[in-house]
């Protein structure tokens, strides 16, 4: 790429001295042709790490440890990612097994909620041993999602069946729950002070649960029928949803009661995975244009960064301070995006 970058500086000298401008102007033109060509020389903004072919990793979950969790949802298995060496360590799940979310929880196991097992997983990190929590047997085929441990340790899940649920880990003890309006519990996040919400892709709501009586109070969108799938907290405590039908990214502030909404730019978007970093900035992977998406709620402006693989299908995203982690279910590979790189690669 440099060659290319001299030749394209040398070619420019040649033209700026036929025109006979000034050696003072000719300088000036010169840098900014060095400039743009050196910006057109930087290495792509994702580090991209392939996992084992047919795994269509779901949900990726980075570890304080430096390593990164994902679910290989086609493969029944659990995948555990080291960044620095590319090594990855496998764990099956067991027969019948379609993991698809992943968390790591206060004691750094990877949980996991598997809609094939219909049971809660913790994976031990020293061990990798696989203890499983299934759910009662009246709750059959509840198509297990996403979860979240709030600020007791108590883990909660959503089921797309039409249930949430609380776990203690201490204990085993579980409840389950029916939610509004049937199917579609989905995404699910905490928020700073401990409250509980989960959203509805097929109810088109957002959740708020009560933790005592488990009881879910509905507070809808202004959007209707706007597919709220996955929901993040920023550290206001305010919950941000994105809006798969409507190709929007919704927030709830529980201070005032009040909703805001954002069409992501592009053709027909469809959002599908969340992030807030710990900067409050959004991220949302957007499936008809095949790309990441970053929302900076102080200006509202939205950047648009195109996947390095057609199809990728990010199903899930999560980070750690500098980094976003998304997973490409559609093509088997993880990918980093250094956030810190986002003005400079923004689009």
């Amino acid at each position: 790429m440099n060659h290319i970058a001299h030749a394209v500086v040398a070619a420019t000298a040649d033209g700026i001295r036929a025109f006979g401008v000034s050696r003072y102007l000719a300088r000036i033109l010169l840098g900014a042709v060095i400039a743009t060509s050196a910006a057109h020389a930087e290495s792509p903004p994702f580090d991209s790490f392939a996992v084992p072919s047919g795994s269509a990793p779901h949900d990726v979950a980075p570890a304080p440890d430096g390593r990164v969790w994902y679910t290989a949802q086609a493969q029944g298995a659990v995948g555990r990612l080291d960044p620095q060496s590319g090594k990855i360590e496998r764990v099956p799940l067991g027969s019948g097994s379609a993991p698809h979310g992943v968390i790591v929880g206060p004691d750094h196991a990877a949980w996991v909620t598997d809609g094939g097992l219909n049971a809660i997983v913790r994976i031990d990190p020293a061990s990798l041993a696989v203890t499983r929590f299934p759910l009662p047997r009246d709750r059959q085929n509840a198509n297990l999602n996403t979860a979240v441990v709030d600020k007791r340790g108590h883990l909660w899940f959503t089921g797309q069946s039409g249930i949430y649920g609380e776990l203690v880990p201490a204990t085993g003890n579980m409840r389950v729950f029916d939610a509004p309006r049937g199917p579609g519990a989905y995404g699910i996040c905490v928020t700073p002070d401990g409250s509980v919400y989960f959203a509805s892709l097929a109810g088109s709501y957002l959740g708020r649960i009560d933790p005592a009586s488990g009881k879910a109070q509905v507070i809808d969108p202004p959007t209707r029928d706007q597919g709220a799938r996955r929901v993040w907290s920023d550290s206001k405590g305010r919950v941000w949803i994105s809006e798969w039908n409507a190709g929007k990214v919704g927030m709830f502030d529980p201070a005032t009661h009040q909703w805001r909404e954002w069409l992501l730019p592009g053709s027909n978007p469809h959002v599908y995975a969340i992030f807030v970093d710990d900067k409050d900035i959004v991220w949302l992977s957007e499936w008809s244009a095949n790309a990441l998406v970053r929302f900076d709620p102080r200006t509202e402006r939205f950047d648009t960064f195109a996947l390095p693989r057609q199809h990728a299908n990010v199903r899930q995203m999560m980070g750690r301070p500098g980094e976003v982690w998304l997973s490409e279910s559609g093509t088997d590979h993880l990918l980093r995006y250094r956030s810190g790189a986002a003005d400079t690669h923004s689009k």
